[in-house]
């Protein structure tokens, strides 16, 4: 049975991320296998804090599942941190929670194409395994990534990566933007839609390469979603965003819907098609 995706739009290691850790690592075997990829801050000069700090959340914030946690350091695609050696991706093979967060989108695209890492994700959540996927790595797996860095911080055009596509690999076309509700920037700078504004991100949408699903996701809020159903459900402070053709669907906490191959919606509470994705993190949340 294959496993379900969380994916945050920030604040993985906060309250509502913990309350999500807690109730996947609930239907897990215990004590867990966690593996923390570090590729998506693999180009950073402290990537050991970035991955240590996530470390600390999983072994400290939930101590009470006892988890073992391995680090995979795939950071380049050369040298003793190859995401394409074996060696690298070991520790995925036994992992029952996989892990990857902040960074840069594009950097962790270009660094997991076609690598032995990504191969072992992919088995490990068809096997049942479950992939928790914060920020940079949430836009990283999708259809398209959006390069976040790149036009934000260093001002090129505007345009869309490749992402992995990862989720093709199981009948779905997502393309995902985490930190919808962004306003770090102020009355002075519109933050919203990814540090990209409505204006731009407007123009992005309208850039698309190809027909995708655009999976908008609030700060501190997650969207748990069941593989094989295709069914989602939402948790946390905000809400998550269904941007199709122009059209944007509001899901709050608590809401849920399901995706069929073609994007179509269906949305509901308490559906037995969602059966399995609303256990697996409720009740009591």
């Amino acid at each position: 049975m294959t496993g379900i995706v969380a994916l945050f739009g920030s604040g993985e290691t906060g309250r509502y991320g913990r309350q999500v850790h807690e109730r996947l690592l609930n239907q897990l075997p215990k004590p867990p296998m966690v593996a923390i990829v570090e590729t998506p801050a693999g180009f950073q000069s402290n990537v050991d804090v970035v991955s240590g700090k996530i470390r600390h959340f999983f072994e400290h914030n939930l101590q009470n599942y006892r988890p073992k946690v391995q680090i995979v350091p795939a950071r380049r695609r050369d040298g003793p941190f190859d995401a394409n050696a074996d060696a690298i991706a070991a520790p995925l093979a036994e992992a029952d929670l996989i892990f990857a967060g902040p960074g840069s989108p594009t950097y962790a695209a270009r660094i997991l194409a076609n690598s032995r890492t990504l191969d072992a994700i992919v088995a490990r959540v068809a096997a049942g395994a479950t992939l928790s996927l914060a920020s940079a790595a949430a836009i990283a797996f999708g259809r398209y990534a959006l390069p976040v860095y790149e036009i934000f911080k260093v001002g090129d055009d505007l345009f869309w990566a490749n992402g992995l596509d990862f989720f093709a690999r199981f009948g779905h076309n997502l393309t995902v933007v985490p930190h919808w509700n962004n306003a770090e920037g102020g009355a002075d700078l519109d933050t919203s839609h990814c540090y990209m504004g409505d204006e731009r991100f407007d123009r992005l949408l309208a850039m698309l390469p190809g027909p995708t699903t655009v999976l908008a996701i609030d700060e501190h809020t997650a969207c748990i979603v069941d593989l094989d159903r295709g069914s989602c459900l939402i948790h946390g402070a905000g809400c998550a965003y269904l941007v199709q053709s122009g059209d944007v669907r509001a899901f709050a906490s608590g809401d849920s819907f399901i995706l069929d191959e073609a994007g179509t919606v269906m949305s509901g509470r308490g559906d037995d098609e969602l059966a399995r994705v609303d256990h697996a993190i409720s009740p009591g949340i």
